[in-house]
């Protein structure tokens, strides 16, 4: 049976490296893999997933708006989809996560996503609050803090290396953030995060 898979983990622990070497071991093998990443990621109009090594594919984007699970069934009018890679899947919406879910349960085909599970305020994506509740297979990639404990946290930082703890959620200058274990994060932005019930 066909699952749906999250693989999350913190700034700069390998998921698009992984992503990708899973993708070409399919397409070694002669199968097709459907690769598709957040259209933040467009270069030149072109979808890009890269590796810090150096390595990279061209995917499709999404948006918001965009079905996913009408988009993977367009492809398979076309000919068999064996895998569908998804990057930056903390993007994703509530909705694009269940539509995901019915591409694994409908079509039996198996979705791979990988992702961040939090921002740099500690608080989680919506596309991966959707992924920790029903995917089928969670995988924790892991990374370390300057200390060589295991990163789960991420601070962003402005151009003078100062921690920034308010703004948009999304910032894709990857050059900002840096991972770090949960007690160095909590004294980079001097404080826990505030939730609503605190407020």
């Amino acid at each position: 049976m066909a699952k749906l898979y999250f693989s999350y983990a913190a700034m700069n622990a390998g998921k698009s490296t992984m992503l990708l070497q899973a993708a070409y071991n399919y397409r070694e093998r002669g199968m097709r893999a459907l690769l598709l990443t957040s259209s933040l990621y467009a270069e030149g109009g072109v979808g890009m997933i890269r590796s810090r090594l150096g390595v990279a594919s061209e995917a499709e984007t999404f948006t918001d708006a965009d079905d996913l699970y009408d988009r993977v069934r367009e492809h398979t009018l076309e000919g068999k989809v064996d895998c569908v890679f998804i990057d930056e899947a903390q993007f994703l919406t509530g909705d694009q996560v269940w539509q995901l879910a019915r591409v694994a349960d409908r079509l039996r085909i198996p979705v791979m996503a990988f992702g961040l599970r939090t921002d740099f305020q500690g608080k989680l994506f919506p596309g991966s609050l959707a992924l920790l509740a029903i995917a089928d297979e969670l995988r924790e990639i892991r990374t370390i803090c300057h200390c060589g404990h295991k990163a789960t946290m991420v601070v962003r930082r402005d151009m003078e290396g100062r921690p920034i703890i308010e703004g948009s959620q999304v910032s894709i200058e990857k050059s900002v953030y840096v991972s770090l274990c949960r007690r160095h994060w909590e004294e980079e932005v001097g404080r826990w995060p505030v939730t609503k019930a605190q407020a």
